[in-house]
């Protein structure tokens, strides 16, 4: 017996929608802060600034048209060049049909020494045009995403490790106003490096209000909602995806953009208050009453008053006492490596984890490489989502985690690969078939958070759970790096991040399956249920050796 048998005791009723709602709301408003700097660092078409004309010797100006003919060069498709400019003005290049107009490549060029302009007709400001993030200095762009997801990581060690220490309820307040504050404060930020901070912050608070939501949700709800709340909580951050399309397209400013996602978890932070602590992490660490309080409280609400009033002290000590007189006193990160279930589990997930989110936002960070609509690629790459993840409930529901968590990975890495051979002027297609890959790497996301959650035990999870999303963060870190990459060999982020999904989607067959499985509260529940599944398997493969050896006799006896 164990905490299970309580939840399934005190039912599944108003106190699960109620919490599962306050819980998700956030995240609706959360994932936008992941994306936004598809927008607020969305590069506008620019060009070198032209020179003053304040000591113009001639009583007329040229027109804006001929000053960029004659001091602008031309690329390859025609249109201005964006980092150099000639260093005399090209006067020539004004006369029609003229034969002595000299190669553009002949003349002096000079970078943009007195700046740039840039085309605001799409967003009116920036944080490329705010800090011109341009030329020599483009890669800063993808320099402060990759300084945010190294937030989101420290905020998987972090958070991960204290939440097991001092609870989840604490943990998640505590980062639902870090974000709010640092969030807000970037917003009237004037440097560039105080914006990559307090962004900083900003992502160490997402990893926090992540790990914290999805282990509240978890230890709430008995194993037989588990999968609809892991989808539930999927739409819930893809849905942001679609509402920061649309704030994004009402909102051109990134300040008043940036201002506009984070104000909102101030309010999150107040009702934040009244959200439980989970009761099995309660008695885990020896605060019984505590747990019984809660219990009384969600049975009161579900309607279940006499089955609550039957939950004492001693019930409540009775039905978790093999788990916390197996429980240490203390566990690391060492644990998940100790024994050798612990182990597989921990270096499967960890594959699985850094891959898909080192594809997936390899592929949703780059919108501005399909050339289409970046408002429409966005909402396309969360459309998606929905049919995806509603296969992705049916597939785990019915065939299982593990079949569901290999498939989507395999699926998304052969996409990926195959979009290497569409030529680039196919800008259509090359855009659904990465959305298709992207939508099979958010099913592995929304498959990955449920599947972790329920492979590590209750004594561990937080730890476990913030390991893996460590290894997430990293992928997350390196994705930006790679599409730097790209710019000197176009085939190289697609074919890495394909054949790191790939060979991740393999890995995710060698863990266990837990379909249906009560969550395991101690190390020892882990290392049982895997002698288990080894002994299970054992057994059939001597019933089957058995039954053929008995055919074998049967046909050789005389009649």
């Amino acid at each position: 017996m164990g905490f299970n048998d309580l939840l399934e005791g005190i039912g599944v009723g108003y106190f699960q929608f109620l919490h599962c709602a306050m819980l998700l709301l956030p995240i609706c408003l959360l994932s936008s802060h992941n994306f936004l700097q598809n927008f607020s660092a969305a590069i506008p078409a620019h060009h070198c600034a032209l020179p003053s004309f304040d000591n113009w010797s001639s009583p007329e100006i040229p027109a804006h048209a001929d000053l960029l003919v004659v001091f602008i060069p031309l690329d390859g498709n025609q249109k201005p060049e964006s980092c150099v400019r000639y260093t005399t003005p090209q006067w020539q290049l004004l006369i029609p049909n003229s034969s002595t107009i000299e190669p553009a490549m002949e003349t002096g060029m000079e970078p943009c020494v007195e700046g740039w302009i840039y085309d605001t007709s799409l967003f009116s400001s920036t944080i490329i045009t705010e800090w011109d993030l341009v030329c020599e200095q483009r890669r800063m762009k993808q320099m402060a995403q990759t300084i945010y997801m190294t937030g989101v990581l420290m905020g998987s060690i972090v958070f991960g490790g204290l939440a097991d220490r001092f609870g989840r309820r604490a943990l998640l307040i505590w980062c639902y106003l870090q974000l709010a504050i640092a969030g807000t404060c970037v917003a009237f930020l004037p440097w560039f490096s105080a914006y990559c901070s307090f962004r900083f912050l900003c992502g160490m608070a997402f990893s926090g209000i992540l790990l914290n939501t999805i282990s509240l949700i978890l230890e709430w709800m008995p194993p037989k909602g588990r999968t609809l709340v892991a989808t539930i909580f999927g739409y819930g951050f893809t849905s942001g995806q679609l509402i920061l399309a649309g704030i994004a397209y009402g909102i051109r400013e990134w300040r008043w953009l940036q201002f506009t996602v984070s104000v909102p978890f101030f309010f999150f932070f107040l009702y934040s208050w009244w959200v439980p602590e989970s009761s099995r992490w309660l008695v885990l660490k020896k605060k019984p009453h505590m747990a019984m309080k809660n219990l009384h409280k969600v049975a009161r609400i579900n309607g279940k008053r006499e089955e609550g009033d039957r939950i004492t002290l001693e019930v409540v000590i009775f039905h978790m006492e093999a788990e916390t007189s197996a429980m240490k006193s203390s566990h690391s990160i060492l644990d998940l490596f100790r024994t050798p279930a612990m182990r597989r589990i921990s270096v499967c997930l960890t594959l699985v984890w850094f891959s898909t989110s080192f594809a997936y936002y390899g592929l949703a960070m780059d919108l501005q490489n399909f050339q289409l609509s970046i408002f429409l690629v966005q909402v396309l790459f969360g459309v998606i989502d929905f049919p995806a993840k509603f296969i992705s409930a049916i597939s785990m529901s019915f065939i299982g985690r593990r079949v569901t968590q290999g498939t989507t990975l395999i699926l998304a890495g052969l996409m990926i690969l195959a979009n290497i051979f569409v030529p680039t002027e196919m800008n259509i297609i090359r855009s659904v078939i990465a959305a298709l890959g992207k939508g099979c790497l958010a099913t592995s996301f929304t498959c990955a958070y449920l599947y972790a959650g329920e492979l590590y035990p209750t004594v561990i999870r937080q730890t476990g759970m913030g390991f893996v999303s460590m290894n997430s963060r990293v992928g997350s870190m390196v994705a930006p790096v790679i599409l730097m990459i790209g710019e000197y060999a176009s085939a190289l982020p697609p074919a890495t991040y394909g054949a790191s999904a790939f060979t991740a989607g393999i890995a995710a067959y060698f863990l266990m399956e837990t379909q249906n499985c009560t969550l395991p509260d101690t190390i020892e529940d882990v290392e049982s249920r895997a002698r288990c599944k080894a002994f299970s398997k054992q057994e059939k493969r001597i019933e089957e050796v058995d039954l053929m050896l008995k055919t074998t006799s049967s046909r050789n006896s005389p009649v």
